[in-house]
């Protein structure tokens, strides 16, 4: 039996972007694209074009992504303008966006309330404004502003509204559980009904959380006919969030009831790429993963002692419902030190690199991961930083040049004009074939300033990192010690004391002229010395991906 198409449509740069604390960056909401590219997400929602400058520039050079469309979020016409004369359509159909989606409202009380305009004038609005993004060859969406309230309320002036939209050839009528007061059975009630009073409707749930039910929810309307699923990495929203566009995922491949009914464009290779989606975000967003999150939390798949790891170790299905690696997690015993192999080998083969399972180097870089992510590496959102720690276990990358000493100087000084400035200036020597030279840089921080010094001169290798150019910096800090897990939380004074120290984790993306772009980390209780191990990684990356020879070594 054939299966049923299921869509997945991500809202993360614009949903996500509205929860309290996240603020994305252009080149942020770029790297998010194209990570929910890779994982086989059908749409990505950009944002709002016009809005705010960000969503504005994303629209201006929006990533080239190989399966997702890219698409645009707005509204329906204004009242009173006629949709070929509105500013806000102009503005999505001045996008390349091959898709759109307006939001437009379905619930009487807001109609009368907030717009204020007589509620047949609703309905032509809703109309109209899909039959002219029709008209102009993009693919058009309904958010169905307040549905499930505007049902409840008044079931005849709602479904007016989805038959508009329908009418004029909305490709998906989206189901807004806006206020995210909805329950599991009024959803799948709700949605059957508009399945039976609209034949040939296409119909999508966009749910938020406020009870904690918003994955439920989506669930509960994929049962009752719905075909699209909106939600977002982590379930980041306003608010308490949307429905969390992981857990769904992770659901909607491997439960039965589910994935021997449905197929996504999510592959099995892709969906071992979900636990890394999921930390990139959060370390895109500076902070920590959340540990319990389901499929692919850190304890997600953790055991502690007694009788659950004897029976775990003798069949994972004990108290695990997925295998861990399906989602790109793994295992954790905690009174052990088992798992962890089968995610490095996947790993690996991301970067071309195959190896035998049996290979006792596999065993050695699994350590040397675990060492390092103990003292406060994370390689989620560092994939040149893996590949270059991993070449190295095995032996691969040689040595171009070696750094002797650097020196970071920050002057905080009146200029000429009596403006208060402060420049830093950096030198750095380094060795090239076992010629010594020394480098200068300065720049608008310590950072910037060690970079420029660093690639100011590397004698033969200078033609590799001409175009090299740091695209983004980030910094954690860590609190680390006496064996604990890393944590970003306030620690006590006795604590600290008795042994607890602050790390900080720098995370650069690096990009050339060619359109490569690649991230690397460092840490150390030193931002600039962690800087510096990130800023060497980006050129020890470029260098060997671009085929650099080797260099001769150090003077002695």
């Amino acid at each position: 039996m054939s299966k049923e198409r299921l869509y997945l449509f991500d809202t993360t740069l614009r949903d996500g972007a509205q929860t309290r604390g996240v603020d994305f960056s252009v080149e942020d909401k770029r790297n998010i694209a194209l990570a929910l590219d890779r994982l086989g997400v059908d749409y990505v929602e950009g944002g709002w074009p016009g809005a705010n400058p960000t969503d504005s520039a994303f629209f201006a050079a929006p990533p080239a992504l190989s399966r997702a469309r890219v698409t645009a979020f707005g509204m329906t016409r204004r009242p009173g303008r006629s949709a070929d004369n509105d500013p806000g359509l102009a503005g999505l159909t001045g996008t390349t966006a091959p898709a759109i989606c307006i939001v437009g409202k379905t619930w009487d009380f807001q109609v009368d309330v907030a717009l204020e305009i007589p509620r047949s004038e609703n309905i032509d609005i809703i109309g109209e404004s899909i039959a002219h993004l029709r008209s102009k060859g993009r693919e058009a969406m309904l958010d169905a502003e307040h549905f499930f309230d505007g049902y409840k309320a008044n079931p005849a002036y709602a479904l007016d509204c989805l038959r508009a939209a329908h009418g004029a050839g909305a490709d998906w009528v989206v189901l807004c559980d806006t206020n995210g007061g909805t329950l599991p059975h009024e959803v799948s009630r709700i949605v059957s009904t508009v399945v039976d009073a609209i034949p040939g409707i296409r119909l999508g749930i966009h749910a938020h959380n406020d009870t904690d039910n918003a994955v439920a929810n989506s669930l509960a309307a994929v049962l009752a006919g719905a075909r699209q699923v909106q939600g977002t990495l982590n379930g980041l929203g306003e608010r308490c969030g949307n429905a969390n566009l992981v857990s769904l995922i992770g659901t909607f491949c491997l439960k039965p009831d589910f994935a021997d009914r449905f197929e996504t464009g999510i592959s099995e290779k892709a969906l071992a790429h979900l636990t890394p989606t999921s930390r990139l975000l959060d370390e895109i967003l500076n902070r920590s993963p959340n540990k319990h999150a389901p499929y692919v939390g850190q304890a997600a798949f953790a055991h502690k002692g007694g009788l659950h790891v004897s029976a775990v170790l003798k069949n994972p299905k004990t108290y695990e419902h997925v295998p861990p690696e399906a989602v790109g997690n793994e295992r954790q015993v905690l009174i052990s030190d088992q798992a962890g192999k089968s995610n490095i080998l996947a790993r690996l083969r991301d970067v071309d690199i195959e190896l035998d399972p049996k290979d006792s180097r596999i065993d050695r870089l699994l350590e040397e991961v675990k060492e390092r992510e103990f003292q406060g590496y994370s390689y989620d959102g560092a994939d040149a930083s893996f590949e270059l720690m991993a070449r190295r276990v095995l032996g691969q990358v040689p040595d171009y040049f070696f750094v002797d000493s650097f020196k970071v100087l920050v002057e905080r000084r009146y200029n000429a004009r009596r403006e208060l400035v402060t420049v830093s200036e950096a030198i750095v020597r380094v060795q090239v074939d076992g010629h010594r030279m020394l480098s200068v840089g300065e720049g608008n921080g310590p950072v910037n300033a060690l970079d420029a010094a660093l690639r100011q001169d590397l004698g033969k290798y200078q033609s590799y990192i001409d175009d090299l150019e740091l695209v983004d910096f980030k910094v954690r800090i860590l609190q680390l010690g006496n064996g604990t897990a890393q944590s970003e939380a306030p620690v006590s004074v006795d604590r600290w004391q008795a042994g607890t120290g602050a790390v900080t984790r720098v995370l650069i993306e690096s990009a050339d002229k060619a359109g490569n772009r690649w991230s690397t980390v460092g840490v150390s209780a030193n931002i600039v010395e962690a800087s510096f191990q990130a800023l060497a990684d980006a050129i020890v990356f470029k260098l060997y991906r671009d085929g650099a020879p080797a260099g001769t070594g150090p003077a002695e």
